[in-house]
């Protein structure tokens, strides 16, 4: 059990497999442990499902750190700009009704209650247009930032819409040519435990036996190791998130059209729509629950939702792939010496664009908590498994949360979506405690939190909830502070929009450079 870790195994290719391969590679190249050996094992015929296609601002971070230049990824990822999310018609139904959850923290969030003023003197403003100049900059199709600010610099933070077949192949070439990645193209034949059940070697179709001390399982929702062989439970979500299908697609754009600067979410009779603007395309998909709505009646609304910019006959030459899943996550993510990253840990609808960034998170500690020796192990695997359960368990409730605030009450999905039994007891309370006091930094206490507290604001008060006003101020209800924040969006408003670029404009630029 004091054997050294040399040597990793990467089961499954994609986005999931190659950030898994070049992250570790690179924050372990100058190590004394001179001897590690990163093999990536991937299947010759499964291909990249990239249903969302959209990340956090965390991976900027990510892409720098393992040696891919900005230019480089917009180029070659069919990349755009994402600066955070627009949701249409959640709360009423009404078309013309939305609000933006965007990647930018409110000005002076930690230093007084914004919401406390807000909701005293300028609720005739959405809360996301008082608090942060993001909003009016993604409404107005502009970049987060101007020609000259350097790569993964930013004006407004941001993160990106992608081609997600595209971006694993940039990573596949990056990891192999300039990281050292070992790249075996086969199918598993079989997974070979020792005496102890850890994983010892993983026998291939075409006689290859490929060994290892640490084996990641990145193997999608099949779940090659941490599933068929350890036989790890998965822990359904399905009575909290309804939504179990998608109809994914790709639209043309007729003329050269702006790039939306946020992933446009437009809720459904049973579920939701999602937009992501890539430069050559717009990737576009309905997401709902076959509980619900059948399959034909989903696509009828996701080729109806299409036809308003494209038409109906150009709507109906669409070829529409269909994806099933159940919502959940495994009761385990490490296992002995097998840990599962992307969609073997978990997979749940791409609503707030979790599935990247939790696979960078995951990354992240492997890395740079890689044991040096198997004895090592347990302990850090009971802490990862704590640590990404609470993880998935705060992901699902704050989708809920946009579910649970709804108005709707057009289908019998948005009534079920009311019920208390399909409510989680944290978010319930949560809900009860935000009557009275808004979400704040002692609501989510890990030093980590996967969506900070401002997250659950521009949800909550982006809905039309309101919170009571206290009859007594404390220091931290400083109106004075907060009314010097708010005119200070107001001014940066008119700079932003009259200096940043549109986000195509930036794109196109970006395109022109050589790396």
């Amino acid at each position: 059990m004091n054997s050294p870790i040399k040597k990793i195994v990467i089961v499954g290719g994609g986005s999931a497999g190659w950030l898994t391969a070049g992250i570790i590679a690179t924050e372990h190249k100058n190590s004394t442990q001179k001897s590690l050996n990163i093999t990536l094992i991937e299947s010759p015929d499964v291909k990249t499902i990239g249903v969302g296609e959209g990340t956090w601002p965390s991976m900027r971070n990510t892409l720098d750190k393992i040696g891919i230049t900005e230019f480089e990824f917009i180029q070659q990822c069919d990349a755009s700009f994402k600066q955070g999310s627009k949701f249409i018609a959640w709360q009423t139904g009404s078309s013309d009704e939305f609000y933006y959850h965007p990647f930018m923290t409110p000005d002076g969030y930690p230093h007084t209650n914004l919401q406390e003023h807000w909701q005293r003197s300028h609720a005739q403003r959405s809360f996301a247009d008082t608090v942060n100049v993001q909003s009016y900059v993604c409404e107005a199709g502009l970049a987060p930032k101007q020609f000259a600010t350097p790569p993964y610099a930013s004006v407004t933070n941001y993160g990106y819409h992608l081609n997600a077949g595209k971006f694993a192949a940039l990573l596949q070439k990056h990891c192999t040519q300039k990281l050292g990645i070992n790249h075996v193209i086969a199918h598993i034949d079989e997974v070979i435990s020792g005496p102890s059940g850890d994983i010892e070697k993983l026998s291939t179709k075409d006689g290859q036996m490929i060994d290892g001390d640490l084996f990641i399982d990145c193997s999608g929702s099949t779940g090659l190791l941490i599933n068929k062989h350890f036989k790890i439970p998965f822990i359904k979500q399905d009575h909290v998130l309804f939504n179990n299908s998608a109809l994914a697609t790709q639209v043309p754009y007729i003329v050269q059209q702006d790039i939306a600067s946020a992933t446009l979410s437009t809720a459904q009779t049973c579920g939701w729509i999602w937009d992501i603007g890539l430069p050559s395309r717009r990737g576009v998909g309905h997401t709902y629950s076959s509980a619900h709505i059948n399959d034909d009646e989903a696509e009828k609304q996701l080729r109806s939702y299409i036809a308003n910019t494209i038409g109906d006959e150009e709507s109906e030459k669409l070829t529409v792939n269909k994806l099933s899943f159940t919502p959940g996550y495994r009761e385990k993510f490490w296992h002995k010496n097998c840990v599962a990253i992307g969609m073997s840990a978990g997979f749940i609808e791409p609503l707030e664009a979790s599935a990247l960034a939790m696979i960078e998170l995951s990354i992240t500690m492997i890395s740079e908590q890689l044991p040096q020796t198997r004895s090592q192990m347990s302990i850090l695997a009971e802490r990862f498994n704590k640590r990404f359960s609470y993880r998935w368990e705060r992901v699902i409730e704050f989708l809920k949360l946009h579910y649970t605030l709804s108005q709707r009450r057009d289908s019998d999905y948005w009534c079920d979506n009311q019920l208390s039994s399909s409510t989680p007891v944290r978010l319930a309370e949560l809900l009860e405690l935000w009557k009275y006091q808004p979400p704040s930094r002692y609501d989510f206490t890990e030093n980590e939190e996967i969506f900070p507290s401002a997250s659950y604001q521009y949800i909550l008060y982006g809905m039309s909830q309101h919170t009571q006003v206290r009859e007594h101020q404390t220091l931290f209800e400083n109106q004075v502070i907060a009314e010097q924040l708010f005119n200070k969006v107001q001014q940066q408003k008119q700079q932003f929009l009259q200096g940043l670029p549109t986000n195509r404009a930036l794109i196109n630029h970006y395109c022109q450079q050589q790396n």
